[in-house]
């Protein structure tokens, strides 16, 4: 029997390779970074692998993505780079990632293998050998590209959109998009996923809700020559980038390493001042871009030559239309890459980096071709008037320039910069900022002239410096890099980032999305100056001739709601502190508290967008939006919601308005802070102290009496205000201080009610004497208001956004 089974396996052998042979035959064979074949009979990839010991990059991407925004995938969203080698195992190549998170810098090969032996290692994929040549193997590649290697299916689920799992049956390979390059090879995927239970947001993208089909898109990469020399991070001056643990540190000095990533860029002349680059920079603008986006999108990125010209190069960063014939996917260009999507969305810039040096292989940037059209939208609420000559050049002009300025700070993104949000307060000094559009009251008239900013920023010129400026032989490049951080030091150039801007109960007063200005407080009420008078002339003049007039309401939210943003920077003031980055000796704030006269008047600002005459909608306004007619959704994001079935809800807008305000005073980390913040400085607000502004503010009885529109908004708010302060002395995570201060101010709020003896002071009474579980049950719910962001970009701290 054995005897039969061997001859059975030989024969068996014998036959396969006739058919291997057979189908390599009959393959088309590309060659390339990697040779392959391409058998069109079998459906399959063949891959020849050589060169074992050498390290290459491999990263997946989407080519052609879902639509959606909030699911996030995307046309040219890429995934995360692998450092890989091939390892042969018997009649196996494995895909192996090496760690590079933990080394041993040294030329001890065996202090090396010490370090490499105690860490984990991952083993990517697992391929059979199917015929050896010398040192040549093949493997049948088809496998590992039909799979979900951006794990979109996870994605799915996260974003509540539904169930669904790859489909094997109905994916195949997409020969169009497998191409080989002298330095990588190409390859490209049909992927579906199968499932159901679709959200919302799939339902709105798919043609059918049963099988989602993208392409994804697998990118071999060679890994760069050596040469690149590591640049270290400082944390005062901003750069994305890689960290490591070498392990063959002396005792006394610290084993985790810090390195920015950046292009490799080397003058022709180092001793020059100024000298062109010996390979410059070069990005590419996807040619299915429309005019006259086309023109401001190359516009904006080529802003960066003049960081570099700062850092002395000539001509190293340059834009160009990618060919006809290149594939956005191919490793050598670096692509600004215009999507669309079924809804406005954030836009990315993202990179491929080697990640034993940091080195940026490729830059891409992804933009969504909607956010031009919520520009235009608000030049269209501040200015538009279509009944007379007011030309929609103007409101085009300041939609174009919001593009240049996105173009460069995604584009900065991939030069390995992060987001500097300080920079709005230092007269727009970075365009790695959010900009919010700063339009001015001239004679009583708006104008966007200076609605953005026309240039790369100072801070942006000494960022670049410090990335990418190439010493002359003999410098001592630690000093040289410290004369450009102390120089920024000098001119208050600072940076901060999304951790210091991004969370609602943040710290710094001066770091956020969206505002402007030196004082948030001061620029808060040059907002509220801007948005009166945008109201009070509100009309039909807003929308052109011929529109439907209930799309007239989505002009109006981003104007009602202008202050939104400014509001959020605004209630950072309170328990806030300036800070810096410092390093020990280098001179600068550590840390500051703000002072109490300017919190107190950020208190007061705040009180001012809840007051009702703030928070009307003018009566010219409400009664010229009709319901919504037949076809055009009425549950769109970009209205406010209403509680008044198909007719205009004249109070929603000022609850989603004072909602806002609400949640920022009275967030947990910022309610902590004024707990304390007086302990160590008397003269500073408490949180008792804030709460009975608050109270006498807003629980007047004249106009909570009142029948009035002003007495309805008024009530509105004012259960806004118990109700929050409710929920702090519910909060488990509340600390015993903060519920102590609060229940008493509850208790002398019962006294007020007590006495006023109105319908609301009855419903009051009856709020704060509820049990908790009665409170929960009872508690409303308020309405948020409709999307703001993106008026820009980004979610992801790193500009994956």
């Amino acid at each position: 029997m054995k005897h039969l089974i061997f001859v059975f396996l030989l024969i068996s052998n014998f036959v396969f390779a006739q058919d291997l042979d057979a189908t390599l035959k009959e393959a088309e064979k590309k060659e390339g970074f990697f040779a392959y074949y391409w058998s069109e009979s079998k459906g399959k990839i063949y891959l020849e692998v050589s060169n074992l010991q050498d390290e290459f990059i491999y990263y997946p991407s989407l080519s052609r993505g879902i639509g959606s925004n909030d699911i996030g995938l995307d046309r040219g969203k890429l995934g995360s780079e692998h450092l890989v080698k091939w390892h042969k195992a018997g009649n196996k190549l494995l895909l192996i990632e090496p760690n590079s998170y933990y080394r041993a810098i040294t030329d001890n090969p065996l202090e090396r293998a010490a370090v490499e032996q105690s860490f984990a290692k991952s083993v990517l994929f697992g391929f059979e050998i199917l015929k050896t040549d010398k040192d040549k193997y093949l493997i049948d590649l088809t496998p590992f590209l039909l799979r979900d290697a951006m794990e979109a299916s996870s994605s799915i689920t996260a974003a509540k959109q539904g169930s669904y799992t790859f489909d094997a049956s109905r994916s195949a390979v997409f020969t169009p998009m497998c191409k080989n390059f002298p330095q990588n090879t190409e390859f490209e995927a049909i992927i579906t996923l199968s499932g159901g239970n679709p959200g919302t947001f799939l339902r709105e993208v798919a043609p059918n809700i049963d099988h989602l089909t993208m392409h994804q898109h697998h990118s071999f990469v060679k890994a760069p020559e050596p040469g690149f020399k590591m640049r270290a991070y400082d944390p005062r001056i901003g750069y994305n980038g890689i960290s490591f643990f070498d392990y063959s540190t002396p005792i006394n000095s610290p084993i985790e390493k810090h390195y920015i990533s950046r292009h490799r860029l080397e003058k022709l002349d180092p001793t020059a001042a100024v000298s062109e680059a010996k390979k410059p920079i070069i990005y590419y603008l996807d040619n299915g871009t429309p005019e006259p986006i086309r023109t401001a999108l190359f516009e904006g990125a080529s802003w960066w030559n003049q960081a570099f010209e700062a850092a002395g190069y000539k001509n190293a960063f340059q834009m160009r239309m990618l060919p006809p014939d290149a594939d956005p996917m191919d490793a050598r260009y670096n692509v600004i890459q215009w999507v669309h999507r079924s809804t406005r969305g954030w836009s990315y810039g993202s990179s491929i980096i080697d990640p034993r040096t940091g080195e940026i292989i490729k830059g891409k940037v992804t933009l969504g071709s909607l956010r031009v059209r919520q520009d235009y939208l608000l030049a269209q609420g501040l200015m538009a008037n279509f009944d007379t000559d007011i030309s929609d050049d103007a409101l085009l002009a300041m939609s174009l320039d919001r593009l240049r300025q996105l173009a460069a700070h995604e584009v900065g993104h991939t030069l390995g910069l992060p987001h500097n949000y300080i920079s709005s307060t230092q007269n727009r000094a970075s365009v790695m900022d959010y900009p919010h559009p700063q339009p001015e009251l001239l004679n009583g008239k708006i104008t966007l002239a200076n609605a953005y900013t026309q240039a790369i920023g100072d801070y942006d010129k000494l960022s670049i410096r410090y990335g990418y400026q190439d010493f002359p032989a003999g410098s001592n490049e630690p000093a040289e890099l410290q004369k450009i951080v102390k120089e920024g030091l000098t001119t208050n150039l600072r940076f901060l980032t999304d951790q210091d801007a991004r969370p609602d109960g943040s710290l710094s007063p001066l770091t956020h999305l969206w505002d402007n200005g030196a004082s948030p407080t001061a620029e808060l009420q040059r907002l509220i100056g801007i948005r009166k008078t945008v109201l009070q002339s509100f009309s039909l003049n807003k929308i052109p001739a011929n529109t439907p007039v209930a799309k007239l309401e989505e002009v109006f939210v981003p104007m009602y709601m202008f202050h939104r943003y400014q509001v959020q920077a605004v209630s950072k003031m309170l328990g806030g502190a300036d800070y810096t980055y410092a390093l020990k000796g280098d001179g600068q704030n550590i840390l500051k508290p703000v002072a109490a006269k300017d919190q107190k008047e950020a208190l007061a600002a705040l009180l001012q967008t809840l007051d009702p005459e703030f928070l009307k909608v003018p009566q010219a306004v409400y009664g010229i939006i009709p319901p919504r007619p037949f076809r055009f959704d009425a549950n769109t994001r970009e209205v406010f919601k209403r509680r008044t079935g198909m007719a205009f809800d004249i109070l929603t807008p000022a609850e989603t308005s004072a909602q806002l305000t609400f949640s920022l005073l009275f967030e947990p980390k910022r309610v902590a802070r004024l707990s304390t913040q007086n302990i160590q400085d008397a003269s500073l607000p408490s949180l008792k102290s804030v709460m009975n502004q608050c109270t006498q503010k807003l629980l007047q009885t004249t106009v909570l009496a009142a029948e009035t529109y002003s007495g309805q908004i008024a009530r509105i708010v004012a259960d806004m205000y118990l109700v929050h302060l409710r929920k702090i002395t519910a909060d488990k995570n509340t600390g015993i201080n903060v519920k102590i201060t609060v229940q008493e101010e509850l208790s002398s709020i019962k006294g007020l009610m007590k006495v006023q003896k109105s319908p609301f002071a009855s419903h009051a009474l009856r709020l704060l004497g509820a049990s908790d579980t009665d409170f929960e049950q009872a508690t409303p719910t308020y309405f948020l208001a409709p999307d703001g962001q993106p008026i820009d970009e980004g979610q992801s701290w790193l500009g994956i956004d």
